[in-house]
């Protein structure tokens, strides 16, 4: 029988497979290291801000691999609405993952080589109150107040901050239709940013405007002529007053009131009237004209009428009722 003693082994039988053994370890661990260089690696960051609407992987993490497409895939994989400007969202691992397999990704695909959670931030921009006042004042003094020496902004009520994307802001002040632009008003504020809407703010201001109108110095009985030492002038805020309120006393001079007047009473158009011209029963001429001819005749005012106004007339020739136009005290006008 031969003997198999180790012992017996040649030399040479001993270093071959010694060799072998060395060769077989040192491709196992380069193929090792192949697949290690050749894997897409993820590593997740700890806090990250962002300033889109949407969180993308290459957002919060840094991806590496020799595929430059599967690594530009995963950067571009969406993982979720991002927070409000000024807030944190914090996502996990698992949620990830999770995405990633959602948007059709293998395991194999790459390495999560990241534990922890991602805070992830929403960049700001914060507009004070300073800001915001300084951007409707701005407006009120190109539209309301250009060329008005008179009135005044007073009272100017507006947010203490507000919080918007990051991003090229701008900005439009717009106020209700029909508005006069006096006392109290309400102006929108639109805020857009990068082009894109964002917020609308409410504010207001009050506009003052202080003018002399018109005032009944002492009270003034129905029917009464209004002449200088029966009015006055007074500053007063058109915001607190009518439409219709006199401010030039001439307007009113030689006119009466249609009422009973208190003293210090602002006087407005419905308060007064011309007094009429003529009565009911005063004899008046009557013309009628028409290319170049004229015919007048004398008829008896049948109602009193002021300049201007159309009353019924009695011709006395023909005992007709005409409808008169009034001229003057003394004459009335007809169609031809």
């Amino acid at each position: 029988m031969q003997d198999v003693n180790p012992k017996n082994t040649h030399p040479c039988c001993l270093l071959i497979t010694f060799l072998v053994l060395s060769l077989t370890i040192f491709i196992i661990a380069r193929a090792q290291d192949v697949a290690a260089a050749e894997a897409t690696i993820i590593r997740l960051l700890e806090k990250v801000e962002i300033n889109a609407a949407t969180i993308s992987l290459g957002e919060i993490a840094r991806i590496n691999g020799a595929d430059r497409q599967l690594v530009q895939r995963l950067k571009e994989v969406d993982i979720g609405k991002a927070p409000l400007p000024s807030r944190s969202r914090v996502i996990g691992v698992e949620y990830i993952q999770l995405r990633l397999k959602q948007n059709g990704f293998s395991s194999e695909d790459f390495d999560l080589q990241s534990s922890s959670p991602v805070e992830i931030t929403r960049g700001h921009i914060e507009i004070d109150q300073q800001k915001i006042e300084k951007i409707v004042s701005h407006y009120l003094r190109a539209t309301v107040l250009k060329g008005n020496n008179i009135a005044q902004i007073k009272d100017l009520r507006v947010p203490e901050r507000i919080i918007l994307p990051k991003g090229h802001i701008t900005y439009q002040v717009t106020a209700p239709r029909n508005t006069n632009y006096l006392g109290k008003i309400p102006l929108a504020v639109h805020f857009n940013v990068d082009g894109q809407f964002q917020k609308k703010i409410w504010t207001s201001a009050t506009i003052e405007m202080f003018v002399d109108v018109v005032v009944a110095a002492k009270p003034l009985r129905k029917h009464k002529t209004i002449t200088e030492d029966v009015i006055e002038l007074r500053k007063m805020d058109l915001a607190h007053l009518p439409a219709d309120v006199i401010t030039d006393p001439q307007s009113v001079l030689g006119k009466r009131t249609r009422s009973t007047i208190s003293a210090k009473t602002v006087l407005r158009a419905d308060l007064i009237e011309l007094p009429p011209l003529v009565k009911r029963g005063d004899i008046v001429v009557i013309v009628a004209e028409s290319k170049g001819l004229r015919i007048t005749a004398l008829g008896k005012a049948k109602h009193k009428g002021r300049l201007g106004e159309r009353i019924p007339v009695e011709n006395f020739d023909s005992k007709k009722i005409l409808n008169a136009q009034v001229l003057d005290a003394k004459t009335v006008s007809v169609e031809f």
